[in-house]
């Protein structure tokens, strides 16, 4: 995989950031998230105009059918602007599950409808009992007639207040295996509840009870529930990396310009040896988690799945790592103006903390690299 930027790639970075940084503004995505809203319609179709929510979706659906390396281009400039949409959920998650496993049905039907930004489509596999085990789920599907019945609860469905649909995981009954279903958000039976998460975003609660969907919703048949879930999760974790280093990214560059302004006895801070040290640690860690989101993308192109777990659950502890160190010295850095709400400083710490239990924790994904190692 090359992972110099295409002048393609370029230009769409560069449109980004413009983007971010004249209209995706600090105060802008403050203000949305205190409005207790993580989904702005007018961003959500300005981004599917700029080609973001169509990037990955096969180019006969309206999509423009770019690789692992593209999607690392568009999420490392996201997490610089911490945007609060559900881009990874719907247009990285979704979009990948659909294209893989979707019938044409599924397929003309909704990839064309992420691509323009009209539908939002998120995963629902977390239960309360769960953990990251999404193979231990309780949610029940028995077979009815020509459809499906499904009971039970899900949990922390990202973005689940402003879904459209949900990719939703049951157990059929009588048989051991764990299906995906396409159920829309507005199903009878159905009972979304949205809550606000750390980090700005929302996160939902899903109850089922009797809900009623055909056959046709299944993605694939009840076998591929579980390889299609873990599928859209493999894109996800490589994402979320991206994401992560970008994030990284700004805010190292805005450590550094207050410590080139901030003065302490006459000088600036960014004069005082330690602190460069300090900087320099903090950028290290940077270059560390963009080499291993550049690492995730491309296991996403691993054939081997046993390699490919290894090489994302590898990349996504030393990224949630190096967010963490990031994040903290950046906050000690800004002193106690870094302990306060007033600065964006803690906004990226916040963001970078949530990367760790998202999509599995380091625990899980350390667990999981000793399996694959062991095999």
């Amino acid at each position: 995989m090359d992972f110099n930027y295409s002048e393609e790639q370029q230009m769409l970075a560069d449109s980004l950031r413009r983007f971010i940084d004249t209209e995706y503004t600090f105060d802008k995505r403050r203000k949305s998230a205190r409005g207790g809203g993580s989904l702005n319609r007018a961003t959500w179709a300005q981004l599917a105009e700029m080609g973001v929510l169509g990037l990955t979706v096969p180019g006969e659906y309206g999509g423009f059918g770019e690789s692992a390396a593209s999607q690392l281009v568009v999420q490392r400039e996201l997490g610089r602007g911490l945007v609060l949409e559900p881009v990874t959920p719907t247009a990285v998650m979704a979009t990948a599950v659909l294209s893989a496993y979707g019938s044409d049905a599924q397929k003309n039907d909704w990839l064309p409808a992420i691509a323009a930004g009209e539908r939002v489509v998120t995963l629902a596999y977390l239960e309360p009992t769960t953990r990251y085990r999404p193979e231990t789920a309780r949610a029940s599907a028995e077979r009815k007639g020509d459809g499906y019945v499904l009971n039970g609860n899900k949990s922390l469905a990202w973005h689940g207040e402003a879904a459209d649909a949900f990719l939703l995981t049951a157990r059929v009954c009588g048989s051991n295996e764990l299906a995906l279903f396409l159920v829309p958000g507005n199903a009878a039976g159905l009972t979304v509840h949205g809550y606000p998460t750390m980090d700005s975003l929302r996160a939902a609660d899903l109850a089922l009870q009797n809900v009623i969907v055909d056959a046709s919703a299944m993605i694939g048949n009840a076998a591929d529930g579980l390889p299609a879930l873990l599928h859209g999760i493999d894109h996800g974790i490589a994402a979320l990396c991206a994401e992560a280093a970008g994030a990284m990214e700004k805010l190292i560059e805005i450590t550094a310009e207050y410590l080139r302004t901030r003065q302490q006895f006459g000088k600036p801070l960014a004069v005082f040896q330690a602190l460069q040290h300090r900087m320099a640690d903090m950028l290290v860690q940077k270059e560390l988690a963009l080499s291993m989101a550049y690492v995730a993308a491309q296991a996403l192109d691993e054939t081997d799945p046993a390699q490919r777990r290894r090489m994302l659950s590898a990349a996504k502890v030393t990224v949630a790592k190096a967010g963490r160190l990031v994040g903290q010295q950046a906050v000690q850095l800004h002193g106690g103006m870094g302990m306060t709400d007033e600065l964006e400083v803690g906004d990226y710490f916040k963001r970078l903390t949530m990367i760790d239990p998202l999509l599995g924790d380091s625990d899980f994904h350390v667990q999981r690299y000793g399996e694959v190692m062991a095999a």
